[in-house]
Order: structure tokens, then C-alpha cells, then sequence
């Protein structure tokens, strides 16, 4: 009884990560902008509740190629309820909300030469 709650949580915590989905921006941006949005996102972040330590583990996870950021997100006790990392929550049920735009890029984004 209690041990099939407790499995419950662990395929929770285990869900495999993937990359989000295509998406655009309102309007085409730069490279040099979406570097700016993400850094402001970053340094904002744990103004926005929860733990510095899960915040710093998501950045890197969202920074990292998908087999380093799954390994990320499992050590630090990261609970996924979007494969994407859109939405998490740590193991005291806090929630972290990730934009796509720190996740991946848009699809209108200006390539500079």
C-alpha cells in the first residue's frame, strides 16, 4: 500500500527530459537579444521562490546537451513534471517555471554573419 506511493514518486522524479517544442518569439530577435533575455531570466530567478541551488541546477541543465542535463536534474532532486523542464518542482514542493526561451531557440531567430 504505502510502498506504491512511493513508486509513484519515483517514476515522477525519473521522467525523461526532452527539448521543447518549436516556438517563436513575437517578434524576430538577435542572438546577442535572446542572451540578454536569458541572462536577465537567470539573475531574476530565485526572486521567484524556491531554492538558489535548484534554480542553479536548472540553468545548467537547460544549458547542457540532454544526457548531462537528465543526469543534472536527477542528482539534484528535480521533479519534472514537463519533459520539456517548463515545469518542475523540488523535493519540498516548490516550482520552478522555465521559459522556452531559456531552453531552446525560436525558430524566427536572426542569424547574424
Amino acid at each position: 500500500m504505502g510502498c506504491a506511493g512511493s513508486r509513484d514518486k519515483v517514476d515522477e522524479t525519473s521522467k525523461k527530459i526532452r527539448k521543447p517544442k518549436a516556438w517563436k518569439h513575437s517578434e524576430a530577435i538577435t542572438r546577442a537579444q535572446l542572451t540578454q533575455m536569458r541572462e536577465e531570466f537567470w539573475d531574476t530567478a530565485p526572486h521567484y521562490g524556491g531554492r538558489k541551488e535548484i534554480w542553479d541546477a536548472l540553468r545548467a541543465a537547460a544549458e547542457a546537451d540532454l544526457s548531462l542535463a537528465q543526469a543534472i536534474v536527477d542528482s539534484a532532486g528535480v521533479i519534472v513534471q514537463n519533459p520539456d523542464l517548463t515545469i518542475c518542482y523540488d523535493e519540498r514542493g516548490a516550482k520552478y517555471e522555465l521559459p522556452k526561451y531559456v531552453l531552446s531557440e525560436p525558430t524566427n531567430l536572426i542569424r547574424e554573419s
